[in-house]
């Protein structure tokens, strides 16, 4: 089995008195853009980390057999402690994760397929996406990889662990950096 870890769990600080993941963007909320790629992907399980607003999210969220929810109390002191808590949720009998940002409308499942091949295929720890020089997320980790994560802190993400492991990463090259653009202020929204 294959998962995914969704963090969903940030407080959108660069979006004033407003949760980006719950803002409208091209007809839904943008949380529903990167979940329904999840969906439609070959992922076992969706893990979604909430923390700020989780209520309101778990509202929007569309609804599926593959979703399961986390809460993580200490959304405050950075991605590192989302990530943490969605490992609890993968087993050692898995055979991969793979670390996804909510706030990326542009990832598609045929995207996140290539991560979950790659996984399967075991020749690497470590699976990015590649746009030239660029390197982006998701990022798919081997199951070896996940005792790894529970030493991280403060606000490291799943880079972090493509830097130290990069003599074992797969790169997957990918055809658009747009791929990487995440919506993040209130202009991103109007594109």
């Amino acid at each position: 089995m294959i998962k995914a870890i969704l963090l969903a769990a940030g407080q959108s600080k660069r979006i004033k008195n407003e949760n980006k993941l719950l803002k409208i963007y091209k007809k839904k909320p943008l949380i529903n853009h990167i979940i329904n790629s999840l969906i439609k992907s070959k992922v076992n399980k969706i893990i979604i980390v909430v923390g700020y607003e989780s209520d309101k999210l778990k509202n929007v969220i569309q609804k599926n057999k593959k979703i399961k929810f986390i809460k993580n109390a200490n959304y405050k002191k950075g991605i590192s402690f989302s990530i943490k808590v969605g490992i609890k949720k993968i087993s050692s009998k898995d055979k991969g994760f793979i670390i996804v940002q909510s706030d990326m409308p542009f990832v598609k499942s045929s995207i996140i397929n290539k991560i979950y091949n790659s996984i399967l295929d075991k020749r690497y720890l470590v699976h990015v996406l590649k746009y030239k020089k660029i390197i982006g997320n998701p990022i798919g980790f081997d199951i070896s990889v996940f005792n790894k994560f529970r030493k991280i802190k403060g606000d490291v993400g799943a880079k972090y662990m493509v830097k130290r492991l990069k003599d074992s990463t797969n790169y997957i090259e990918v055809s658009s950096k747009n791929i990487f653009k995440d919506l993040d202020k209130i202009l991103d929204f109007k594109k």
